[in-house]
């Protein structure tokens, strides 16, 4: 006896691909596993002013990327006879505007959108400079020194340190907290504070994301090296709370913006968010990213129409194959009820299954006729196809004629199909009787019903279209199916006198 354990390994080698398939996409790709779910962009957009001195003009911004988070999925520029450069370097990314000549008050604008995307994780770059302990005079040393030990004694590594150095600055009874930001800032204090205590730190420039929001100017916080990234730090609040909303523009730790050429400079932030569909934040983020996208939407929208009702066919064999291996269905052929399924998906339910049963019963009125032909099979195959071509067109000028536009849809049926339907049934009448032909017929209307309902729901589109691994998790299932013997339910009603003695 052959032995089935290579097949139940390729089955479950089936299972676990298409599961990894699955997670792949939705952790690569953001793809949700649910439905109707939105994904936010936020377009941001940085508005520089200055006034140009008559002479040429060096604009240089600096500007984001894609961070943990959030994915810049795209980003322009707007300025009227500025040539416009992207350039990266050890210090981040900038933007840089010139041109030859320019006077009076100039306005230069660039926008950026973000994908609020939860997969996005970059490679985060560590510090290679060498730290240089600032200077202080006699008393802001001394009490930077005292702050330091305080700190270092209720803390296990840098990160923590930085929050006890934080909870410090923002305690107003604290004296040498007092004294270090009479002559500077919070956001300086830290920095300093963490430079004397050769901890690895940056200052950096953050928006705070909210809808509508105008002329916002950037924020300064401290970021800290905790080994492995950079952890953000906010040196005003001492619960040390960072919100998700919050976006680092500005990573370069030099300058926001420089401008040679021009004077009175200044940059201010709007933003507004919308709401898009996760097909569309998917494609933002292949393009962007660069990603190989091997999915369905990666195809032309035609295609991809084609294929989001292809893509439902193995879950109506999944059924199928269900119903008449353990319920004990009988069906007018193997997969008839799967396309007369997907016409039913054209032509709506109810409209299918009166259209159904008017042409084959109607067709099999004709079939009986040919019957008596004594026509070859291939002729009196064509001929019902013909005869059936003849009763759709018929039926869909009647129904026009008396104003049914459901009718219309009826042209949606598989022709060919129903041709043979008529005819297996025709031979199943001969010799079984109508009963059988019932049995059968009715069997196969009630599967395609079923398959129509599976096809229509919203979660099952949305798996198998953007989900392909789901396919080799049905066709393990199929196969699995596929080495039943056992009884059929609709069999075990022979053990009923049984059960009763």
């Amino acid at each position: 006896m052959t032995s089935k354990v290579p097949f139940y390994i390729s089955v479950a080698l089936l299972i676990v691909a298409g599961i990894a398939l699955s997670m792949f996409r939705h952790q690569t790709y953001g793809v949700p596993w649910t439905p109707g779910e939105t994904r936010q962009i936020w377009d941001i957009e940085a508005r520089v002013e200055f006034n140009a001195q008559s002479k040429p003009v060096k604009a240089s911004l600096a500007i984001p990327h894609t961070q943990n988070g959030f994915t810049l999925i795209n980003e322009s520029s707007s300025s009227s006879g500025y040539g416009v450069s992207y350039i990266k370097s050890d210090s981040g990314r900038r933007a840089e505007w010139s041109i030859r000549q320019a006077a009076g008050a100039q306005t230069i604008y660039y926008k950026a959108q973000f994908l609020v995307d939860p997969q996005a994780k970059v490679k985060t770059q560590a510090p290679t400079k060498k730290i240089i302990s600032p200077t202080f005079d006699g008393p802001t040393e001394a009490a930077a020194i005292s702050i330091i030990e305080q700190a270092n004694k209720s803390s296990a590594d840098d990160v923590t340190f930085t929050r006890e150095l934080i909870k410090i600055l923002n305690d107003s009874d604290s004296q040498n907290a007092g004294l270090l930001l009479n002559k500077m800032d919070k956001v300086s204090a830290v920095d300093k504070v963490l430079a004397y205590a050769k901890i690895p730190s940056k200052i950096v420039g953050v928006i705070e994301l909210e809808d509508g929001r105008r002329r916002q100017t950037i924020e300064l916080m401290n970021q800290v090296w905790d080994g492995s990234e950079w952890v953000l730090f906010n040196p005003k609040n001492a619960t040390q709370a960072i919100d998700e909303n919050i976006l680092v523009w500005d990573e370069s730790n030099v300058s926001l913006l420089d401008i040679v050429g021009g004077q009175n400079s200044q940059v201010h932030f709007s933003m507004i968010a919308q709401d898009v569909s996760p097909k569309q934040a998917t494609l933002d983020k292949v393009e962007a990213d660069g990603l190989l996208n091997f999915s369905i939407h990666s195809l032309p929208l035609e295609e991809q129409a084609m294929f989001k009702t292809i893509m439902l066919i193995p879950i109506g064999a999944l059924i199928v194959v269900f119903l008449r291996v353990i319920i004990g269905l009988k069906t007018s052929g193997t997969f008839m009820p799967v396309l007369i399924a997907v016409a039913f998906v054209q032509t709506q339910l109810l409209t299918g299954i009166v259209g159904f049963l008017l042409i084959v019963g109607t067709g099999l009125i004709i079939r009986s006729y040919l019957s008596r032909l004594n026509l070859l099979l291939v002729a009196r195959i064509s001929a019902v196809i013909i005869t059936v071509i003849m009763i759709i067109s018929v039926f869909t000028v009647v129904a026009f004629k008396i104003g049914l536009t459901e009718g219309l849809s009826i042209t949606f049926f598989p022709m060919i199909i129903l041709s043979w339907t008529i005819e297996r049934m025709s031979i199943l009448w001969e010799e079984e009787g109508a009963k059988e032909v019932i049995l059968q017929g009715g069997g196969s209307l009630a599967t395609a019903t079923l398959v129509y309902l599976a096809m229509t729901n919203s979660y099952i589109q949305h798996l198998t279209f953007n989900f392909i691994g789901l396919q080799l998790i049905v066709l393990a299932g199929i196969l699995l199916l596929g080495t039943y013997t056992g009884y059929r339910l609709t069999e075990l009603r022979r053990f009923k006198p049984l059960a009763e003695d």
